[in-house]
């Protein structure tokens, strides 16, 4: 793989930096000051037009005088000289340029000024990263191209921040807690390298262990979300977001006006398996405990005390953040009964009485610590006469050691128990002053397991057994309308696009008078319903636009009038289509459900769930997710409801058939997938019961879809498992075989399949005498972001009707998303079978749908099914002048452009 294109801006060799000055107070002065102090082992260069030396180094005044190849321009020069300055190192050659200077509060002449330097930076194919105020630092490196003053130490977490007065903040902070770093970035506005790039440059940076992330607002979601699930993979992230009321939610349904662009950004980062925290103490903490590798499978936590009341404050604190106080098992309780005093407090918190010995400590810290009840353990130490806070304090040390639960400590008081705090900080315990902060940190990291969790679900556009829905019936609905400039649809229309995705609906027909609307009740049945249809009014209920159970004739006669009436009354200038007709549907035991979808401005679809009926937006019970879903994001999403509790039985009513309500959410998320002409839907409301679902009532609202947004999926800001690669094929030996992307749940198949290599099969392909992949390749290899990746697995149903691997061909792709390597393993056992060309073709198949320009990869220049194959695509085979393998040229990949397939 090449180097990563940011290379120059974050490891420059040489660096100019243009505006640098003598002149005291000023921004060049303090920027070419630290980069001189800060032990940088490349070479710097001062650019200033009337100085002939700066900082005892040679000036220039133009960056094109420089001798050298220039990697990096830090420029801290006035706006006005921006487009000149460009020009230059466009000439130059210059690959990054870091703008210095904070031109955010620049009128609309100087915002000119500063579009025209970015287009001269883009038609040189020049990286910008800023404007911003604060600058670039990386500490490991000894390179410091910012005006920050304080000390900054060396470490391995990255902290990439917006604010660059916030970031100077968290380093003032962290110096104090003694916590170093390996990069420092202020993105600033962000006008071209963004947070997505940055990510992709600190997941293969080795300095770099865990990251820390202030955010404001991001440009590109796709990007972003991409890169940071890739970060979340292999090293923890911590997110602060400010602006969290900014509003990039709007529309006209009941589902847009009740989601906030908060909660979106909450929910993007929790499906990206991260972990969002409040304030900056709480980054910090929350970054070394994972670091340390501090995890959790759930949140029940036990308690370990010498005094009753900081237990139940700490028990206070544990309701009040979410976290489950556990139950503990009848066996800990027997272990306990015999270990402790026999006046112990009998349940959590455990209270050991205010005299207990560093043995007791440890006795029942680590009897909680065995129950599989137990999640994780806080224990807290109040210095009493007889106690022995040392000597407690090295017990707790050791047995953190002992367990991969977390063990959290909180030694309360100052000067007595100083040392039992050095000695954690030392050992790298995680300890708290405050029980409370202990509460929060156990909170964080069950969060941080339950993102996780959502970071591995990839579920499909189209999953599962389901009836295939008729995509192009919707398509056809949603056509027609936009053709007549109607974007929103009528409630026949957009139910009949619920129906074909095969969501249970209450048929629904329009009657444009009232003899119309009795020919329909009698064809449906009485009772009926009548509802007004208009473009102009969302909510029929306002206007009065609704009458129930209609049981005849002259009812209906009389209602259909009545209900144009008041239309006109109180809308006059809406416009009437008439009025819809369909069935009165009773159930008793039903509950009213809403399922609907919103546009975020940055992030795209979201699907919410909640409470449904007249009452929606007076009951705030809602909860959302970002498309595509799957079974366990459903049962995620209704678990968060207060509706959901009331779905099983509950009082007098029988559980409702949860598959079909469970369904009718992943429909949705098909829809959402599947038509990128959809805004916003309201399904209010879906009757639920024990019968199954019926959709009463949807409101559609639809857009026209234009530019990059016609490319499969590219409307989602998480890319769903391209199902449509999945396909079936025969070898030449009859034996029959799915192609189909790999998937998380493959990790053990995947393992199975390495470990029955044999031993020359594994050395030529991992170049290593390994027996099985390590965990965090087996990740790497399962846990795909298919919008930059492919793996493509060649499985068949054996003797047992489990799925086996016989092989598998993936490629990555490199930084710039332009071209990517491919690698081929084929089981030992199927090798000559035809397997190579058959898995071959399919990953360039996927490697064309993705656009890449590029393919670089092994397979065998003595496969004479492979060279058919490569000439069968139109390949042209050539010998590669430097390793005497084989370069295959095509232009079939990407119309215009060659691509480079090297067979070694």
């Amino acid at each position: 793989m090449k180097p990563h294109y940011l290379t120059p801006l974050f490891s420059p060799r040489n660096v100019a930096v243009i505006g640098a000055s003598d002149t005291p107070g000023s921004l060049g002065q303090a920027v070419f000051a630290n980069l001189l102090a800060g032990n940088f082992q490349g070479k710097l260069f001062p650019v200033n037009l009337n100085r002939r030396m700066v900082g005892g180094k040679m000036a220039f005044s133009s960056v094109r005088l420089i001798a050298e190849p220039v990697d990096l321009a830090v420029v801290v020069t006035a706006l006005r000289t921006l487009p000149a300055v460009m020009r230059d190192c466009g000439k130059k050659g210059v690959k990054a340029v870091l703008l210095g200077k904070d031109f955010s509060d620049s009128d609309e002449l100087e915002r000119d000024i500063l579009t025209e330097a970015m287009a001269i930076a883009r038609y040189h194919g020049i990286r910008v990263l800023g404007p911003n105020v604060l600058g670039l630092m990386r500490p490991v490196a000894g390179f410091n191209a910012s005006n920050y003053t304080g000390t900054v130490r060396p470490g391995n977490l990255a902290l990439v921040s917006q604010s660059s007065a916030l970031c100077a903040a968290m380093l003032d902070w962290a110096d104090t807690k003694a916590i170093g770093f390996s990069s420092v970035v202020s993105v600033g506005e962000a006008l071209d390298v963004d947070f997505g790039e940055i990510l992709d440059f600190l997941v293969a940076d080795r300095s770099t262990q865990g990251i820390l992330l202030h955010i404001h607002h991001i440009h590109n979601a796709r990007r972003f979300m991409s890169a940071l699930r890739a970060a979340a993979r292999s090293k923890p992230v911590v997110v602060i977001k400010s602006g969290r009321f900014e509003d990039h939610v709007t529309g006209l349904t009941h589902t847009s006006s009740l989601v906030e662009s908060g909660d979106v950004f909450d929910t993007a980062l929790a499906r990206a398996g991260v972990l969002r925290v409040a304030t900056i103490a709480q980054l910090f903490t929350a970054v070394k405990v994972l670091a340390a590798n501090y995890r959790v499978i759930g949140k029940r936590l036990a308690i370990v005390t010498n005094g009753i009341g900081p237990g139940v404050l700490a028990a206070d604190s544990a309701y009040a953040n979410g976290v489950e106080l556990a139950t503990l098992s009848d066996e800990t309780m027997a272990l306990l009964n015999d270990s402790l005093p026999r006046n112990w407090s009998h349940g959590n918190p455990v209270d050991i009485i205010g005299d207990a010995s560093p043995m007791r400590f440890r006795t029942a810290a680590k009897v909680c610590l065995d129950d599989p009840g137990v999640d994780g353990v806080l224990v807290i130490f109040t210095p009493q006469a007889g106690t022995d806070h040392l000597t407690t304090a090295q017990l707790m040390v050791g047995l953190q050691r002992e367990t991969g639960k977390p063990l959290l400590l909180s030694w309360l008081g100052d000067a007595k128990v100083s040392s039992s705090r050095e000695l954690f900080t030392k050992a790298k315990c995680v300890h708290f002053r405050a029980p409370e902060y202990g509460i929060e940190v156990f909170r964080n990291l069950a969060s941080y397991h339950h993102n996780q969790q959502l970071l591995l679900q990839t579920p499909g556009p189209l999953e599962g057994m389901r009836a295939e829905p008729n995509v192009a019936r919707a398509r056809a609905v949603i056509a027609e309308a936009l053709a007549s400039g109607r974007t929103i649809l009528p409630e026949y229309a957009s139910k009949a696009v619920l129906a074909a995705f095969n969501i249970p609906v209450n048929p629904t027909e329009l009657a444009t008078d009232a003899d119309q609307a009795v020919q329909l009740a009698e064809r449906f049945g009485y009772p009926v319903v009548l509802k007004v249809d208009s473009p102009d009014i969302i909510y029929k209920s306002d206007v009065g636009g609704v009458e129930l159970n209609i049981s005849n004739e002259n009812t209906l006669r009389q209602a259909f009038a009545a209900i144009l009436q008041r239309a006109r009354e109180k809308r006059p200038l809406a416009r009437l289509n008439g009025v819809t007709v369909q069935p009165m549907q009773k159930r008793r035991t039903a509950r009213e459900v809403m399922v609907g979808v919103a546009q975020d401005a940055i992030f795209g679809p979201v699907i919410t769930f909640g409470t449904g009926g007249i009452a929606v937006e007076v009951i705030d019970d809602l909860t959302i997710s970002l498309p595509p879903l799957n079974d366990y994001l459903v049962e995620s999403m209704i678990g968060k409801t207060r509706v959901g509790q009331t779905l099983g039985a509950f009082k007098n009513l029988p559980p409702i058939k949860r598959e079909a309500l469970k369904d009718v959410l992943l429909r949705v998320s098909e829809m959402v997938c599947e038509l990128p002409e959809l805004r916003e839907l309201d399904i209010n409301p879906l009757m639920v019961d024990e019968e199954g679902v019926l959709a009463l009532d949807a409101r559609m609202i639809v857009g026209e879809v234009r530019g990059s947004s016609r490319r499969r999926y590219s409307h989602m800001a998480i890319m769903p498992y391209p199902m449509h690669m999945l396909h079936c094929a025969t070898l030449k030996d009859g034996t029959r075989v799915t192609i189909r992307p790999v998937r998380p749940e493959d990790a053990e198949m995947q393992q199975d399949f390495v470990r029955n290599l044999s031993e020359e099969s594994r050395y030529n392909r991992y170049m290593s005498s390994i027996k099985q992949l390590s965990q965090s390749v087996l990740v790497r290899f399962t846990q795909l972001d298919y919008d930059r990746e492919m793996a493509l697995a060649m499985t068949r149903a054996n003797d047992d009707g489990a799925e086996e691997m016989l092989a598998v061909a993936r490629f990555m792709t490199d930084p710039d998303f332009e071209a990517c390597e491919f690698a081929l393993e084929v089981a030992d056992r199927w090798q000559g079978k035809g397997i190579g060309p058959v898995l071959m073709e399919a990953l360039f198949e996927a490697a064309r749908e993705q656009g890449l320009s590029t393919m670089r990869g092994e397979v065998l220049a003595a496969n004479k099914g492979m060279l058919k194959l490569m000439h069968r695509l139109g390949f042209k085979v050539e010998p590669h002048p430097e390793d005497r393998s084989l370069t295959l040229v095509s232009k079939e990949l990407q119309p215009g452009a060659e691509s480079v397939v090297t067979a070694g």
